[in-house]
């Protein structure tokens, strides 16, 4: 079983690091290849750039519960949800 995890391509953990806006603030956002690939995805689904689209969510965010105070795991967590989504996936979390 492990050599599934284990036997991945490395570049799918590789950090990669962006630098964009949130709430016109100058920031980085560290994440993993393989979660900016999805970012990538949903961003380019939904009409926008990668960048536009973790803005709007940091905004939306904002509005909903307040400061995050882990912003990045959060866009891991809405990358879990994404993947969920696919047809066929498992059922990573339960939406409230």
């Amino acid at each position: 079983m492990c050599r599934i995890f284990a036997g991945q391509d490395p570049e799918n953990y590789q950090p990669v690091t962006r630098r964009l806006r949130l709430n016109g603030q100058s920031t980085s956002i560290r994440l993993e290849r393989a979660f900016w690939d999805i970012i990538d995805e949903i961003a380019d689904g939904e009409g926008v750039s990668a960048p536009a689209f973790v803005s709007k969510l940091h905004s939306e965010t904002l509005e909903l519960r307040g400061e995050t105070p882990n912003f990045t795991s959060l866009l891991r967590c809405a990358c879990l949800i994404r993947q969920s989504q696919r047809p066929g996936a498992m059922q990573v979390m339960a939406a409230e």
